[in-house]
């Protein structure tokens, strides 16, 4: 009878198990990031967000890595959803990386790319034609852009070109390559991240199918037990 306890309870501490590791390997598949702005930041589709804590998370989609999501520190309010490209760095981080294009003056900083710790693979971010014509001349820098207006049911197939400081249209694959993406640094971060979540890249769904059969195998294999010993 002893035996049989100590069998259930051990049960019952390894579903406890499972509950508590499911949530958190969600996280870890949309590589949420919460993230702390200190001054204001232009985000794509015409949008400035000001000083405050955001959300930044993959969209929920198996098929398509590269759209943004971008939320409130509560996830009540979706400010922007923003299609991206791979960009890649030798070197990963235990932190959040996020990076802007150049900006003269005190206009905000545009956001650029946003890595999640760990990942050499980071998100970068297209902006509509027009606004990236604008960043790619100010910043002397290359830009993603959409070549159409994003909309919910064309969200995964708008075609991106890269857009270059000299005003040329380009192929993304010939213009912007998979290269380190150059960090600057500056004496006031305009961001903190505080995720801390190192990233999985396998979906958890299959994940909690596996662990509902190990647990009804676990249960069959403690009930014959426990009958053998009663």
């Amino acid at each position: 009878m002893k035996f049989a306890k100590t069998a259930w309870f051990m049960l019952v501490l390894f579903l406890v198990g499972l509950v508590v590791a499911i949530p958190a390997r969600a996280d870890q598949w949309n590589k949420k990031t919460i993230v702390t702005i200190n001054q204001p930041m232009e985000v794509p589709g015409n949008m400035t967000l000001p000083a405050g804590k955001y959300v930044f998370k993959l969209h929920d989609s198996a098929s398509v890595r590269h759209i943004v999501q971008i939320w409130n520190e509560d996830e009540t309010n979706l400010f922007t959803t923003i299609l991206a490209i791979p960009n890649y760095r030798l070197t990963p981080t235990g932190e959040t990386v996020i990076s802007f294009h150049e900006r003269p003056g005190t206009q905000p900083q545009a956001l650029r790319a946003w890595f999640y710790p760990g990942d050499n693979f980071g998100q970068e971010f297209a902006y509509p034609k027009t606004r990236a014509l604008q960043l790619a001349e100010a910043s002397n820098a290359t830009v993603p852009a959409e070549t159409a207006e994003p909309t919910a049911e064309n969200l995964a197939s708008v075609p991106l070109v890269a857009v270059t400081p000299s005003q040329k249209e380009e192929p993304i694959a010939q213009a912007i390559q998979t290269t380190p993406l150059e960090e600057k640094t500056t004496s006031e971060p305009p961001m903190v991240a505080e995720s801390r979540e190192l990233p999985k890249t396998a979906s958890p769904v299959p994940l909690v199918g596996l662990l509902g059969f190990v647990s009804l195998g676990l249960a069959f294999g403690l009930r014959l037990l426990v009958k053998r010993a009663s």
